[in-house]
């Protein structure tokens, strides 16, 4: 685990009386931020720049919708406490990286079976680019709460790197049959 944070936000909402679709709002938002709740309404964040100004934001949305939102800047000084805290966060998203694990090889073996069968054709192409895609938003919106360095990231990072390599090598092949058939124009 990396350093672990001495400085967190802790941030207190209540939306009693707002709009319904502002507590969704408030709670996709701060898991998004990969909050770690202590009770409800209450949670913790380490105190980065980016994340203070994404909890600034919110705090700014959620009076003007009717909420009140409180942040207040501590300090845990007690390293154990702080290495736990940090140690759920990191629990919590190594988690989501182990659920992407899970999902990754239906990518794989999806391009097998479709070279395969001889279908390495300009629209699985396509499909496929589009399905890596979301699988690197996915990470990416993983990554942006790993503030810790879980230990499934780097797992993760190598095989979109091996994703990618999978689909540039089906897209050749792809390529390469339209040429065959004659499909593609000249330049």
């Amino acid at each position: 685990m990396s350093e672990v944070d001495e400085r967190w936000l802790l941030v207190s909402v209540t939306t009693a009386g707002a709009a319904s679709s502002l507590r969704m709002h408030v709670w996709r938002k701060l898991k998004g931020l990969g909050a770690l709740y202590l009770q409800q309404s209450v949670c913790l964040l380490p105190e980065r720049p980016a994340v203070a100004a994404a909890v600034a934001e919110l705090g700014e949305r959620v009076l003007a919708d009717g909420g009140r939102m409180r942040v207040v800047h501590i300090e845990v000084a007690d390293e154990g406490e702080r290495r736990e805290l940090a140690g759920e966060m990191t629990a919590t998203v190594d988690r989501e990286y182990a659920e992407v694990l899970e999902r990754l090889p239906s990518f794989f073996s999806e391009l097998a079976r479709e070279s395969g069968r001889g279908r390495a054709i300009f629209a699985e192409v396509e499909e496929s680019e589009a399905d890596l895609e979301g699988f690197r938003s996915w990470v990416a919106k993983i990554e942006s709460r790993d503030y810790f360095d879980a230990p499934r990231g780097d797992l993760v990072r190598a095989e979109l790197v091996r994703a990618g390599e999978t689909l540039a090598a089906f897209a050749t092949a792809a390529l390469a049959g339209e040429d065959a058939d004659g499909a593609t124009p000249s330049g």
